[in-house]
């Protein structure tokens, strides 16, 4: 047999050099791990832990308060004002009167969460001096004497001490609140005539009454809250009584007034 069958072979017999043949591999493996990541779902970030409410506080607060007082008077049989006399002004010196003015103060109190539900126990003191008055001037007596006659009821402050209760949502609070509420007050009954009769009453005293509300509060960061609150407090009547005394007589004066004092305010807490 010849040899000339036999050739040398051809170029595509030719030996792959090792590191091309090791590149191509590195390349296929890193498209396809590629293409496996992109596959993969992607995790959430994790979720920041829920707000807890429990702890205690101590905060500021400040806004408006609005007291009223209905007044009643009461001028006895006697003898300087005679006939329908005591009835006029008995009649013409009572009536209603209210006042706005700005209240601000303190409170601490401490919360107690279990699931969403928040109980609390606070306590407050806001300094609020407001002084309902009302006169009435546009009367006359029997004789067409011209006459005056008024009352007026001072507060100096506003405490109560209230359990509440809520739902917290995360960082957001809203509470209904109820509980105890405390004052002072300074209330006076006048009448004075263009004849010369004159007398007043007066009568201080500390009150004890009671309060509602319902506020809403939010944690803006982890020690430290905002909130926003309405009060309503009513408290007892105060009387006092004296004595009208005019040329050739006197008579019984009295009268009372009761108070309500509701409070719009703004507040900052820190918490422990």
């Amino acid at each position: 047999m010849s040899l000339a069958f036999f050739k040398a072979p051809g170029p595509a017999y030719r030996h792959v050099p090792a590191a091309r043949l090791f590149a191509a591999t590195v390349s296929l493996a890193v498209v396809s791990t590629a293409a496996a990541a992109a596959d993969m779902p992607l995790k959430a970030p994790p979720s920041p832990p829920v707000y807890q409410w429990t702890g205690c506080y101590i905060g500021i607060n400040g806004g408006a308060g609005a007291s009223s007082s209905n007044f009643n008077a009461n001028v006895g049989v006697g003898t300087y004002l005679t006939g329908s006399d005591p009835a006029t002004v008995g009649a013409d010196g009572g009536g209603s009167a209210n006042q706005t003015k700005l209240a601000g103060g303190g409170q601490l109190g401490c919360n107690w969460q279990i699931n969403t539900v928040v109980f609390g126990i606070e306590g407050d003191f806001d300094y609020f001096h407001s002084d309902s008055n009302f006169y009435n001037n546009t009367d006359t007596l029997a004789a067409g004497t011209a006459f005056v006659a008024g009352q007026s009821l001072t507060t100096n402050y506003l405490a109560t001490v209230r359990p509440r209760i809520g739902i917290a949502a995360d960082r957001n609070f809203a509470y209904i609140t109820g509980g105890v509420a405390f004052t002072d007050v300074n209330y006076t009954v006048s009448y004075a005539d263009a004849a010369g009769g004159a007398g007043s009453a007066s009568a201080s005293k500390s009150l004890t009454g009671w309060v509602v509300g319902a506020g809403w509060e939010y944690a803006f960061v982890d020690h430290w809250t905002l909130r926003f609150e309405y009060l309503f407090s009513s408290f007892p009547s105060t009387s006092a009584s004296g004595t009208i005394v005019g040329p050739g007589g006197t008579n019984p004066l009295s009268g009372s007034g009761d108070l309500v004092i509701q409070v719009a305010r703004a507040g900052m807490n820190y918490k422990f």
